[in-house]
């Protein structure tokens, strides 16, 4: 029995399997305890502690009457042992009770989902990565009705300023190319949806690809702070861009040659002293976009290419660029976030074609860049190749040796 001052739990061990904690004297509302300890993560020291259910099954008589150490190291290779099953997807059954054995943790995130897909029905395996074009795939397919009802494809104008805009304004983008604005001004009024596999596939890929994790996270938490969002709800900072704020982000990170600068980007909003939120920073800069695209800003361009969507991601990235630039470079703070924000505004409205000139140029520099070291990594490999007879298998001893000739080390 479970001592009514100790919250410390101990777990019964079988071999093959894993039995609930025991329930506490007296038995009445330990079903109700048990989900209120779920919920809580870090559950506070009490005179009664509240713990999950016992499985179905009887315990098994040789686990009875060890001592207290044994089950201390006991408790000690299960949490060791969960988290490695966390990883690769985990029980129903066990995860609702192994949950406050994990640690707060990639694997623990992990669990969550893998908790929540059991829940839903669902299957607990890791959820896969998602390209930019399948999630573009897939919202040309879905119905966006509902959505299409509320876009407003450009800005109304009135008397004086209509006719300014028609003599002397840019040309209007060609009908070709009015349904793919459509389509992303429609997407901008799709919120985030729970429901959905590829909404949440979407997050879940922003999520890894900045963090450099394998892992997923919960849908709700802190977590997502950390990545700039308000609170623990991102779905709640899309406001105005819908899920094209999280679709540009898609982007940022899933193409080859922009995921370099989104990292840069994030790593220098996790900076000490010039630290800012990047989520919300994004957000903002595809609100901007979806102006300049609403007030014909880009038509040109548009019509040019001959493309809308990918004018739009270009113009996104090219302005989170240019905001680097000066924030890096002028030691800026979160201070001076909403005055870089009215530039960046007057930027993407009046001088579109020179951000998205100096993004051709950023990435025109990287291909060399990286060209170059393959270059010298492939010099080096066939060095190495003409050398081998010098330098393969040789031991430690051996090497010693040949330091303490010719090749010396300074």
């Amino acid at each position: 029995m479970i001592a009514a001052g100790r919250s410390r739990r101990r777990f019964r061990w079988a071999r093959g399997q894993k039995a609930e904690p025991r329930a506490a004297e007296g038995g009445a509302g330990s079903g109700a305890s048990g989900k209120a300890g779920a919920m809580n993560t870090h559950p506070a020291d009490t005179a009664q502690p509240e713990e999950p259910p016992l499985p179905p099954g009887p315990l098994p008589t040789h686990v009875r009457g060890i001592s207290m150490e044994q089950q201390s190291a006991q408790e000690e290779w299960e949490a060791v042992e969960d988290i490695q099953s966390g990883c690769s997807g985990c029980s129903g059954v066990r995860q609702n009770w192994l949950w406050h054995s994990l640690p707060w943790s990639g694997c623990r995130a992990d669990a969550a989902l893998c908790h929540s897909a059991v829940l839903r029905g669902r299957s607990a395996g890791p959820v896969p990565l998602i390209s930019f074009n399948e999630a573009l795939q897939f919202f040309q397919t879905t119905d966006l009705s509902e959505c299409r009802k509320k876009i407003q494809a450009t800005v109304r104008r009135q008397g004086l300023t209509a006719l300014l805009h028609f003599l002397f304004g840019p040309p209007r983008l060609q009908q070709q190319l009015q349904g793919e604005r459509d389509l992303a001004l429609a997407i901008a009024q799709c919120g985030l949806d729970n429901n959905q596999a590829v909404h949440m596939r979407i997050l879940q890929t922003i999520y890894k690809k900045l963090t450099c994790s394998r892992l997923g996270c919960p849908r709700y938490g802190a977590h997502w702070e950390e990545l700039g969002f308000q609170g623990a709800d991102p779905g709640t900072d899309l406001r105005g861009t819908g899920m094209l704020g999280l679709m540009q982000m898609l982007y940022f990170v899933m193409d080859s040659q922009m995921l370099p600068l989104a990292l840069e980007i994030f790593r220098l909003s996790q900076h000490e002293t010039q630290n800012f939120p990047f989520c919300i920073m994004s957000v903002n800069i595809t609100r901007l976009v979806l102006q300049a695209l609403r007030e014909e800003c880009l038509s040109r361009e548009c019509n040019r290419r001959q493309q809308v969507i990918a004018v739009l991601n270009d113009l996104y990235a090219a302005a989170f660029l240019q905001l680097y630039r000066v924030w890096k470079s002028q030691h800026k703070t979160i201070a001076d976030s909403g005055f870089l924000l009215k530039e960046l505004e007057f930027s993407t409205k009046k001088n579109p074609k020179q951000l998205l000139k100096s993004l051709e140029t950023y990435v025109s520099r990287s291909l060399v860049s990286t060209a170059d070291g393959i270059r010298q990594a492939s010099s080096l490999s066939i060095s190495s190749g003409r050398a081998g007879e010098e330098i393969n298998f040789m031991g430690i001893c051996d090497l010693q040796v040949e330091l303490e000739g010719e090749a010396r080390l300074v």
